[in-house]
């Protein structure tokens, strides 16, 4: 078995373990855990499984993704819906929309990311990055400001820490990229994966 096997295998065991009924009551008992642990966690078991796919499909998926730019964008739009109050919500009432998210949350964000990433240029990443800043201090904001709850099933106490924290993430966010621009070095990308050699035969 491969590494890329191995990683599949994990993710789906990730994916599993997240789905049983336990570990959802403790990562959905409040707001910070639920956005900032559990739906990360499902992302990371779709990136994993989709690591373990055969060459053959990322080849297949090459065709609507260049440069990453449509597999990027797939994942932004999904991530944008689950990180809305009223999607948390809904997520622990009904159980549709809980089977919505332990589907789409890895397929449509975690498994695009790992597939378009590698893909990516210096700018579309770039794009990516600071969409990703600009939506953790936006909502930090909003969750800090709020006087009201914006989420039915948890208190405002427990609001207002995931505003301070996700604000705490979009500033470690840009220190990182400040860092990289003066001293590191960013990865160009942008590479289109080379054709497996059974796709040239």
């Amino acid at each position: 078995m491969t590494a890329n096997h191995r990683l599949g295998l994990s993710g789906a065991a990730l994916w599993a373990l997240l789905a049983i009924p336990a570990a959802r009551h403790a990562l959905e008992s409040t707001m910070t855990a639920q956005m900032l642990i559990q739906l990360p966690l499902l992302a990371l078991a779709g990136a994993w499984f989709a690591k373990g796919l055969p060459q053959s499909v990322d080849q297949r998926l090459a065709g609507w993704n260049h440069q990453g730019i449509s597999g990027l964008l797939l994942a932004s739009i999904t991530a944008m819906v689950w990180m809305l109050p009223l999607m948390l919500d809904a997520a622990l009432a009904d159980p549709r929309v809980a089977l919505a998210k332990f589907l789409s949350v890895p397929l449509l964000i975690g498994a695009p990311v790992a597939l378009s990433w590698p893909r990516a240029g210096f700018v579309v990443r770039g794009v990516v990055l600071l969409e990703v800043t600009a939506t953790a201090f936006r909502l930090g904001w909003l969750y800090l400001i709020s006087p009201e709850r914006l989420c039915a099933n948890y208190l405002l106490d427990d609001q207002m820490r995931l505003g301070r924290l996700l604000a705490a993430i979009g500033v470690a966010i840009v220190a990182f990229l400040a860092f990289k621009l003066m001293w590191g070095r960013f990865d160009s990308g942008g590479t289109e994966p080379e054709s497996h050699p059974a796709a040239r035969g």
